[in-house]
């Protein structure tokens, strides 16, 4: 009886010391409710509507009500994604698609901050409060390059919601999301940040805060908060390759979305500023190769002869270092710091020339998008896309080295593109397509513009020391 008693008493004594420890953890997790009760009512819910063309027939998935936003999360992999089919009626009938997302609201007098592909496309945008009240919105301006929009509602005395400084957000800091995943209003998840500073593909201007926070598709567009119940992004994509939640949350920095808000509402577009350079990332041997000690900064590997950097000075074979004293860590992350540069400012560039490290002095343009002498560069560089590559004209080092006379030098793949698929490599050098030579990046948009996309096309390249042919299949736009 005697070591029962004993046992007993072991057992009573560890729960005496372990429940008061519970209690203080508990009493150091954060809580929410307050946040919530205050925040709520400027969150809002954003349904549009389009009407869309019947392409293929596609059943058995959930029928016609599939909301816009999964094919942004989800990309090509889910159904009726780009080139992918679309539920609804039959081939060549009109059908209204619904995309469903959230917003906040930034002033008093109706102004709604959300995301961009929201919103895109949409023939009727609808807002609802929190008070039930359903409001028609005007679109007054969206940025697809990072991703906001404004909207504005007609009425007054709207609850609005504090924004915070994103600059000053660090990891492993407690965060909370209000949204409507799957038309669920006003859900809140929480969690914490992850990371900062993620650069994403396709998307080489915005910052992103990583976090952990439950985001679904409903919830884009909707507000990330931190403890002090003020706004620090905005939620916008997850990663998945399962389809749902997997931790990987990523959100706009408020300080970048309200400075896009700000632009959109006083000029209705956004002005970012705009080198002219193509680059590529540095490797470890293209470092050893320029006598660096560490593999950083954007390599360039062409420039628009007409475009700010080469006005400045920069030359093909530069890699850039620093932007106005800032590190550029890798290449992907040099649009976002020349992006915002306001147009007509001047910027100094580090760069590592002849294994020597000098400074240049850049006058920044506009971006190509409102400058119509750069319609043909824009081409170029949609033709480019339409490939799956990006090409840069041969120097007189390289016809030596190579042995070619003309044609032009792949600088990147996209592993999904056309081009990779035919086994176009990086360093090919493209001689002909369809039996027509290609001299110059402006003539490849030409003969690209021409391609059949029925059918395959010859493609002869030039690959270490050799000439080769590959076949090249185009998919319909």
């Amino acid at each position: 009886m005697r070591p029962m008693i004993r046992s007993f008493s072991l057992w009573a004594l560890l729960l005496a010391l372990l429940l008061p420890w519970q209690a203080a953890l508990a009493r150091d997790l954060p809580d929410f409710a307050n946040l919530v009760e205050q925040a709520a009512p400027a969150v809002v819910n954003i349904s549009s509507t389009r009407v869309v063309e019947r392409r293929d027939p596609f059943q058995g998935f959930g029928g016609p009500e599939i909301p816009d936003i999964f094919r942004h999360f989800f990309g090509d992999r889910f159904p009726g994604g780009p080139g992918g089919p679309v539920p609804g009626p039959g081939p060549g009938q009109g059908q209204e698609r619904q995309s469903l997302g959230s917003g906040f609201i930034i002033s008093s007098d109706g102004y709604v901050l959300t995301n961009a592909h929201v919103v895109e496309g949409a023939d009727e945008i609808l807002v609802r409060l929190a008070d039930r009240r359903e409001m028609a919105a005007e679109l007054i301006g969206s940025d697809p390059q990072t991703d906001v929009a404004v909207l504005k509602v007609d009425a007054e005395g709207l609850p609005t919601l504090p924004t915070g400084d994103s600059d000053t957000l660090r990891v492993g800091q407690w965060v909370a999301a209000i949204g409507s995943p799957f038309g669920f209003d006003h859900s809140v998840t929480a969690g914490i940040i992850s990371a900062i500073n993620r650069t994403l593909p396709r998307d080489a201007y915005v910052p992103f805060i990583q976090t952990d926070v439950a985001i679904n598709p409903g919830n884009s567009g909707g507000p990330l908060f931190n403890l002090d119940g003020e706004v620090v992004g905005i939620n916008a994509q997850i990663f998945t390759r399962s389809g749902g939640f997997m931790g990987l949350s990523f959100a706009i920095p408020i300080n970048v979305a309200m400075d896009v808000a700000s632009q959109l509402r006083d000029d209705g577009r956004v002005r970012r500023g705009w080198l002219g350079v193509m680059i590529q990332p540095v490797s470890r041997d293209l470092a050893e190769s320029f006598g660096m000690e560490s593999a950083s900064g954007a390599l360039v590997a062409d420039l628009d002869p007409e475009g700010p950097a080469a006005d400045g000075g920069v030359r093909a074979g530069d890699i850039i270092l620093e932007v106005d004293g800032e590190e550029v860590e890798r290449s992907r992350n040099l649009p976002r710091l020349i992006g915002r540069v306001s147009p007509g400012n001047e910027a100094e560039l580090t760069l590592m020339r002849d294994g020597q490290r000098e400074q240049v002095t850049v006058t920044i343009g506009d971006w190509p998008d409102s400058d119509e002498p750069r319609a043909e560069a824009r081409d170029e560089q949609s033709a480019q896309a339409r490939l799956g590559i990006a090409v840069g004209e041969l120097d007189e080092t390289e016809r030596e080295r190579l042995g070619v006379e003309a044609g032009v030098v792949v600088r990147e793949v996209d592993p999904q593109g056309a081009a990779a698929r035919a086994g176009i490599r990086r360093g090919d050098v493209i001689v002909s397509i369809d039996h027509h030579a290609v001299d110059s990046g402006s003539q490849l948009l030409e003969l690209v513009k021409e391609l059949p996309t029925d059918r395959a096309v010859p493609v002869r390249l030039y690959r270490e020391g050799r000439s080769l042919f590959v076949a090249l299949r185009l998919g319909e736009d």
